[in-house]
């Protein structure tokens, strides 16, 4: 199974790209509240959003790619291995939006770390 961990680093990383540029897309629309009079308005700005357009492409590559490394590998093991977009995520977040890393995230990235590498050591 260790065989397929690029193929499921390559969805993770897909899906996790997916998030960062849907949240820069967010940030160019800004904050709205969820009413009937912004249906509309703010439906069009998020269909005309390239960001928010890349990251559903990106999402829907990721799917295909998933979708690929389920007809090849346990769920149980495969499944596990999303959490990796987490660590990404966090990281990205942190160099393109300048999100905060403090101490309780890190021991969230730690803790997954190690649960990683025990997932890929499993048999």
């Amino acid at each position: 199974m260790n065989k397929y961990i690029p193929l499921i680093l390559f969805g993770v990383l897909l899906n996790a790209a997916a998030q960062i540029v849907l949240k820069k897309g967010m940030i160019e629309i800004g904050q709205f509240s969820f009413t009937l009079d912004n249906l509309l308005p703010i439906g069009i700005k998020v269909i005309m959003s390239p960001f928010v357009i890349l990251g559903i492409v990106f999402y829907v590559v990721s799917l295909a790619v998933w979708l690929m490394v389920l007809s090849r590998v346990d769920v149980s093991y495969a499944y596990p291995l999303l959490s990796v977009g987490y660590i990404v995520a966090a990281f990205a977040g942190r160099y393109f939006f300048n999100e905060p890393l403090g101490p309780v995230r890190w021991a969230g990235i730690i803790v997954i770390c190690v649960g990683v590498f025990l997932i890929t050591r499993s048999v």
